[in-house]
Parts: structure tokens; sequence; C-alpha cells
């Protein structure tokens, strides 16, 4: 049984044969794309591996060697295989520019970066969209009224009515209407990365490079200077926005041979700026409150307290009563205060102690004041122990890691343990509580428990900053009798 970097490791070999190869997994996004970086020679590539999406591929592939033609900041294409499942593309490092605002915060080195995004933004829109085949597109080929309908529906389905919140329907869908109509007025002959955010802009040797736009289209210049300003996580100064929508203003209006008319483009921007939000509420809804994945539920405060300081300060020229009435709703304290993570501070005596076991030897006790707690039985995940190359190993080492997480179930498992754990964590944080129990079985205790009680302790410290105990029962026992 070949594993799927194995399979990554024998196609980069069909590119570049050689035995001075090492494959290692990138983190997993929103997507179902896995990426791998591939060191070979005192070089770094990165390995796309999405069999499931070849459109997908295919979109980023050509759109990639378009842009190439042009010398704009894009990865570089270097190979594909003939199904077009898996690519190699130049590799960027690893430092987004969301990662160094998270480091450095709102200085002037983070201004320049931002200011260096928005001059090769100008690029890619205009440049990038000239004698571009929109064929290649995913979905639809232009961020026309009807994709500009269904952002809005999406907001509607899949966070509006997870809310329950009350809303006169007929009267919404005419504001949906009225706001589609609105913002098709605007020219929509531009390349729209659709995804243009920090998260998307990687950063080597202080030059900035897009990734990501394989869901790109034609469409309006504002969409993506308002996806990326007011981005939720990453918290922009409002100074910053303004001064940066002016200078994107500029740059894209000189590569235009400064026909732009300015207000009638600061006008239509703020249009931009509400699908943009909605269509992330819509996102955060799908991936969060229906497929249940942390990261996303925990972004929803950051994204409705920025749409509220939006609804505060900024206005759109078009009447739209209903749905002003429905995002007020929703961006009320006790709607926020539902999604809030209650983080653990200094002064908090919350000690999760987690367990890997076996059930030969039986579920351990829990000596917690508190009781209760949660076992978890992870026998139901296809067992990495039934192959010679991995008895000796742990749920610890790399090649039973990528076993797990590729060839098991085992991140779908852990989602649903991350929600139900999340809840008690939260409530445990604001009460006082001094004790959580959590404890993962599987035969032996070597394998499957001990990949998911780790993981677990990493999801638990990162989103709640809480203090974690760590007790690998079965390998622990094995260490002190070999000791």
């Amino acid at each position: 049984m070949n594993s799927i970097p194995e399979q990554v490791k024998s196609f980069f070999e069909s590119w570049r044969p050689g035995t001075d190869i090492t494959v290692q997994t990138l983190p997993q996004a929103g997507s179902n794309r896995q990426y791998f970086r591939v060191h070979h020679n005192n070089n770094s590539y990165i390995v796309t591996f999405n069999p499931t999406n070849v459109p997908e591929n295919n979109a980023f592939i050509e759109f990639s060697r378009h842009f190439n033609t042009k010398q704009l900041p894009v990865p570089e294409i270097l190979y594909v295989d003939v199904e077009k499942t898996k690519y190699i593309q130049s590799d960027f490092g690893d430092v987004s520019l969301f990662q160094l605002v998270q480091k450095h915060g709102y200085n002037d080195y983070i201004f320049e970066l931002y200011k260096k995004t928005f001059a090769q933004l100008a690029r890619l829109q205009v440049e990038g969209g000239q004698n571009l085949d929109y064929n290649n597109c995913i979905a639809t080929k232009s961020f026309d009224k009807q994709a500009i309908y269904s952002d809005l529906l999406y907001f509607k389905y899949y966070f509006l009515r997870a809310l329950q919140l009350p809303y006169d329907k007929n009267l919404l869908l005419n504001d949906f209407e009225m706001l589609s109509s609105y913002l098709v007025q605007e020219d929509l002959k531009f390349f729209m990365h659709r995804d243009c955010q920090s998260r998307n802009v990687m950063v080597k040797d202080d030059r900035v490079y897009f990734i990501d736009y394989q869901g790109g289209m034609q469409g309006a210049l504002q969409y993506d200077v308002a996806s990326m300003l007011w981005q939720a996580r990453a918290a922009l100064p409002y100074e910053w926005r303004d001064e940066l929508f002016q200078y994107h203003f500029s740059h894209v209006n000189s590569l235009l041979g400064n026909h732009l008319n300015k207000e009638y483009f600061s006008d239509n921007y703020y249009g931009f700026v509400l699908i943009r939000m909605l269509q992330t509420l819509g996102a955060y809804g799908y991936r969060g409150l229906f497929e249940r994945k942390p990261y996303f539920i925990s972004s929803i405060p950051f994204a409705l307290r920025n749409l509220r300081w939006f609804l505060q300060n900024k206005n759109i020229p078009i009447r739209v009563p209903e749905l002003q009435r429905v995002l007020w709703a929703i961006v009320d304290d006790k709607v926020i205060e539902k999604y809030d993570i209650a983080k653990a501070g200094p002064d908090s005596k919350l000690v999760i102690n987690i367990n890997s076991f076996s059930y030969k030897k039986g579920i351990p006790e829990d000596t917690g004041v508190n009781g209760g707690g949660y076992v978890f039985d992870c026998r139901g995940i296809y067992n990495p122990g039934r192959f010679d190359e991995f008895k000796k190993l742990t749920g610890r080492d790399k090649e039973v890691q990528e076993f797990l997480l590729h060839q098991s179930e085992m991140p779908s498992f852990l989602q649903y343990v991350y929600g139900m754990v999340d809840i008690s964590v939260q409530d445990y944080i604001k009460r006082g509580f001094e004790n959580l129990m959590v404890s993962f079985g599987c035969t032996g205790g070597q394998h499957r428990s001990v990949f998911a009680a780790d993981s677990l302790a990493k999801h638990l410290k990162e989103k709640f900053g809480v203090n974690v105990v760590v007790n690998h029962i079965e390998q622990e026992s094995k260490n002190w009798i070999n000791g």
C-alpha cells in the first residue's frame, strides 16, 4: 500500500530522479487540497495533491502559466501529471503576510508590505486579466449578478438560518436583488483573485507573492481590495484601510491611463466590502456551524465585530432596509458572545489531563475533583499496527501520523472530538473548574490513541491557552520497564 507521501515522492522522482528526496506534509487548510514540501539537492518545491477536484487544479495551473508570461508575482508551475491531479510549483516558504502581522503588529514594516501587496495586486488585476482565458474558471467566468446573488444566498442559508433569527424572506430577497443589481453596474472586466487576503500573500526576502487564486474569475477591481482590507482576523487599523485603498486606486488608475472616476469607484467600493463580508460569514457558517471546523467557528466573532464597525461608520448609496435590519440583529452583543471563545487567563486553575491507553489494560480512573470527562474509543479507526513497517512505531512517529491523516478516518473523528470537548472546556473556564479528564483508547495504546491524545492537546492549547497534561499510559509504562 502506497501512502500519499509515497505517491508524492514517486511523482516527484518522475520529474527529478534521485535519492536525496524528502517529503514533508504541510498543514491542510479549509479545502481538500493537500500540500507537501519536497526537498531535493538543497532546493525545495511545493507539490499539490488533489485527485478529487481536477477543474480546480486546472484553473490554478493555467492561471499561473498565464501570469508567469506577464512576470507577475505568482508560483511557477514546474511539472504536472497527465491527469492533472498532482503538480509541482515553486516554493515561497512558510511566511505569510498574516503571520507577519501577528508577529510584528501594525508597524511601518508591515505597512510597507501592504503597500507592496496593493501595488502588485493592481498589476495582477489589470495585466493578469489581459488575454486571460476565463474558460478555465471553476464555476463561473464572471462575478456577475448571478454570482453576487449566489453569495448573498450563501450567507442566508449557511449563516443567517443557523442563527434562527426572524426575518421577512420576501423583503430580504428583494434587497438581495437590489444590491446585486447595484454592484454589477461596476466594470467587471478585470481579474478577480476572489480570496485575496493576507493568508494568501507569501513574503520571501521582503517581496510579496500571491497564491490560492484558483477560484479567480473576471470581476470588479474593488472586490479584492475589500477582501484584503476588511479581513476580520487581520483587523487592520481603520486609517490604514483608507490610506491603502487610496494607494491601490492610484496604482490601478495609472495602469488604466488615469481614466477611472475616483468618486464613483469609491462609492461602489463599500458595496463590495459588504458583499465580501457576507460571503465570508456564509463560509464561516458552512465550514464552522455545519462542518463543525473549530477555526471557522472561532472566526465568527471577529467577522461580526468587523461588520458592526462597518454598519456604524460606512454607508452604501442604496436602500436595503430588511437587509440592514437583519445585519444589525446579527451584530448584537448576545450573538457575538455566543461564539466568543473563553480563554484561560493567568489565574485559571483548570488542568486538562489527556490520556492514551490500551483497552486490554482497562480505562484510566478519573481522580479529578469534578469527575466526569470523556473516554473516546479509537478502535473504529483503521489500525496502522496491522502493517509491519509501523509495528515498532507509535503515534508520535511521522510515518504513523502520515498514515492516520491520509489513510484513515482520524481527521473526521478528531473534528467530532474537538466539537464535544470544546463545549466543556469553555464552560469549565467560565465556571472556574479545576479538572477535566479526556482519555483515548485503542487496542494497544500505541498508535491511534497516542496520536489522538497529542492532537487534542495541541488543539486545546492553541484555542484556549489552557494547561494540558498528556499521559501516554501504555508507552510510558514501556519506557519505565525498558529503563
